[in-house]
């Protein structure tokens, strides 16, 4: 499968709004396994088909080399719940810089799988920060939205120093 060039912040794409995936077919199988591999390649821990510049709501998770990979069709959250916790995130559109986000501990959520088919499930942790992180892509909300206004000014000035 074919690694994607994977777009860069501020591509405008990065802040639209995915549209709904209603076709589930071989094209949406090899978006899945193109996303995998690019996410790999780049490397990361999450990617969606907007990173890449297609605006469907699909994500590829795989938080370990020996995890399970998940995919996620239509992602919504039902429900978030506390403890609010932290961990660094970052994104593939960005490469080599990261910023600790808070995000409600639990979550959840319901998405289809490949074949259409809806699931409910729960997620804590690091996963769920993952889940959360990428949902908000799907969203158009490039994750350096959920840091403070002085975090996120001094990222954006340390990244745009180092893209010239």
């Amino acid at each position: 499968m074919p690694v994607r060039p994977i777009l860069r912040y501020p591509d405008p794409r990065l802040s639209t709004p995915a549209a709904r995936v209603d076709e589930f077919d071989t094209i949406l199988r090899q978006l899945a396994d193109d996303l995998l591999d690019t996410m790999r390649a780049a490397p990361g821990v999450g990617i969606t088909a907007p990173h890449i510049g297609v605006m469907r709501r699909i994500s590829v998770i795989q938080l370990a080399p020996d995890a399970p990979v998940l995919v996620h069709v239509n992602p919504e959250i039902i429900a978030a719940s506390g403890p609010e916790q932290r961990f660094t995130e970052g994104s593939v559109s960005m490469p080599g810089f990261t910023e600790e986000v808070e995000r409600p501990g639990h979550i959840r959520f319901r998405h289809q799988d490949l074949d259409g088919t809806w699931h409910e499930d729960e997620a804590d942790g690091f996963l769920s920060t993952c889940i959360q992180h990428e949902i908000d892509q799907l969203d158009g909300i490039f994750w350096t939205r959920r840091l403070s206004r002085l975090k996120r000014d001094r990222l954006l000035r340390k990244y745009e120093k180092s893209s010239r």
